[in-house]
């Protein structure tokens, strides 16, 4: 089974949401904890763990061998990112930054061998043990590079072999196509969201995805006493979702976020909130 914690805002607080949730949900199921923002991956700062077992991603990207290249253009012209240019005399010319990766130059070549099987580092993935009784998994972007869906393909992918009881999987703000990558297969979505109108606006966004993924979304709303509180309802009563969790501006949270220490193995009243969480999820989970 897989549920995803996600949220259209940045900074919402669901990091913490799912970090809390799945040191909570230890006690119902055998579960990995997949950080698939891996652009800003911070679950295993949180957790307090250093990263480890590092493996690279890499992604196709041609080489021509011009000995063997009859200077057709047809790689150039099928290729949709432009990453291919052509001299005047049909040379062919690959600006590396652009391309996706996507082998259509390869397979459109009407000569083999005229392009070669190459590749570009993109990031790494982790499997780190934390001292909480489950495996954290963690995709890194490199820095500098702007294609993030092989990272999350690959985390994921190496999450999946666990082969845990439950996935938990964390993922980047905003409903990109990598968002939408980490949430597939997902039986639930937990949205954390803020009463602000830039939380209310993504809400709207990360709820419409849910919807058009047929995902059933729960709520939680963090900051809960400081924002407009009536509007997440009316946005929710639309979408047939629920409000399942409300976390108030706490110093105690802003503390244990500081220390790397999860509020919910505290003796604070907040700790509650995520295991009333947990118990609801695993009742739902059956």
């Amino acid at each position: 089974m897989q549920i995803a914690v996600s949220g259209g805002k940045g900074g919402t607080g669901k990091s913490t949401v799912a970090i809390n949730l799945a040191i909570a949900l230890r006690k119902y199921f055998d579960l990995a904890l997949a950080d698939l923002d891996v652009e800003a991956p911070n679950d295993h700062i949180l957790l307090g763990v250093e990263l480890q077992n590092e493996e690279p991603v890499h992604m196709f990207m041609p080489r021509f061998d011009y000995s063997k290249c009859i200077k057709c253009r047809k790689c150039a012209e099928v290729c949709e990112e432009n990453a291919i240019i052509t001299m005047r005399d049909g040379t062919p010319f690959l600006m590396p930054t652009l391309c996706s990766g996507c082998r259509a130059c390869e397979i459109v070549c009407p000569v083999t061998g005229a392009i070669l099987e190459g590749e570009k580092l993109m990031g790494h993935t982790y499997l780190t043990e934390t001292p909480y009784q489950f495996h954290l998994v963690t995709g890194k972007l490199l820095e500098g590079e702007e294609r993030a869906m092989p990272i999350v393909t690959a985390a994921k992918k190496r999450a999946k072999t666990l082969n845990k009881e439950l996935l938990l999987v964390d993922t980047a703000a905003g409903t990109s196509n990598t968002v939408s990558k980490a949430l597939e297969d997902s039986k639930l979505l937990i949205a954390v969201t803020e009463p602000t109108p830039l939380g209310l606006h993504d809400l709207t966004l990360i709820l419409e995805l849910a919807k058009l993924m047929g995902i059933e979304a729960w709520i939680v709303v963090n900051k809960a006493d400081i924002g407009e509180k009536k509007r997440v309802e009316e946005i929710v009563q639309k979408y047939n979702a629920e409000i399942i969790g409300e976390i108030p501006y706490s110093e105690a949270i802003i503390q244990s976020y500081v220390r790397g220490e999860p509020i919910v193995l505290t003796d604070k009243k907040e700790a509650k909130i995520f295991k009333d969480l947990a118990e609801r999820v695993a009742s739902y989970l059956g």
